[in-house]
């Protein structure tokens, strides 16, 4: 990988990764593309971190406060949220990995984000009170972390996962964009420890230093800009623009995958 190509899938990745349109599914798709053979999952990590240092900035206000107070329902909350994520991610580390390399089921996946996408969007209209940090309940947050842990496969949205478990439970749409970006958190350096054994023992694949801090450094700049933009449109409209796209987007893969052949 070029330090340009890096710079490219960085920069995708920040606009991304808080878009309901899966980051880690346009980095294979773009991988793809630019035929780059090196294993994507360790990169994806890294600019994954790039985007967490962005999150760290918008969301600073929030996240001191959990330093601050951290025996809270909020705190409780996230970590219930996360648990789902975690156990997904060490049972099914090798099938995630072969999904990365493979890219095989991601037409599937971005389809299956404009089908959560479409049906959160359904739910959140129905008549009752919206819930709020206080009202929020456990359950709410479960279910938040089983679907982000469905987003662990690339195509699968991460963000428009877990938005999309939110609004259907009803959550204001403002704390759940600002809860779904905080659970981001634990999630990314959670992937970070899980790939600290292979960087470690040199397995991780053969991207360059260079090209990683590249890819990493544009992904967090471009991602300071994209969590605020998306934080306003979630509080505003819908996510049915971004449900189109995805679903557009895993048609053409899947026209290719079965058909053209030009990047699968």
């Amino acid at each position: 990988m070029s330090i340009f190509e890096a710079i490219i899938l960085g920069a995708v990745q920040g606009i991304t990764e808080f878009l309901p349109v899966s980051s880690s599914g346009h980095l294979v798709l773009l991988q793809k593309i630019f035929r780059i053979s090196e294993p994507a999952l360790l990169f994806d990590v890294m600019v994954h971190v790039g985007t967490l240092g962005a999150v760290f900035i918008v969301l600073w206000a929030d996240i001191w406060n959990i330093l601050r107070y951290p025996i809270q329902k909020f705190t409780g909350l996230l970590i219930v949220a996360t648990l789902p994520t975690v156990l997904i991610a060490l049972v099914f580390k090798d099938l995630i990995e072969e999904a990365f390399a493979s890219a095989a089921f991601l037409g599937f996946a971005f389809l299956g984000t404009a089908v959560l996408l479409i049906i959160a969007e359904g739910l959140a209209k129905r008549p009752g009170r919206t819930k709020t940090e206080r009202t929020m309940q456990w359950s709410d947050a479960l279910i938040i972390g089983i679907l982000q842990g469905v987003a662990i496969i690339p195509g699968v949205s991460r963000s428009g996962s877990t938005l999309s478990g939110a609004l259907s439970r009803k959550l204001d749409r403002s704390f759940a964009a600002r809860f779904s970006f905080l659970l981001s958190i634990p999630t990314i350096l959670g992937a970070l420890v899980l790939q600290l054994k292979d960087v470690l023992e040199g397995t991780a694949g053969g991207i360059g230093t260079a090209p990683l801090i590249a890819g990493t450094l544009t992904a967090g700049v471009v991602g300071f800009f994209s969590i605020q933009g998306m934080l306003a449109i979630v509080r505003k409209r819908s996510l049915w623009g971004f449900a189109l796209y995805v679903a557009v987007l895993g048609l053409l893969i899947l026209l290719d995958q079965y058909g053209t052949h030009f990047f699968f």
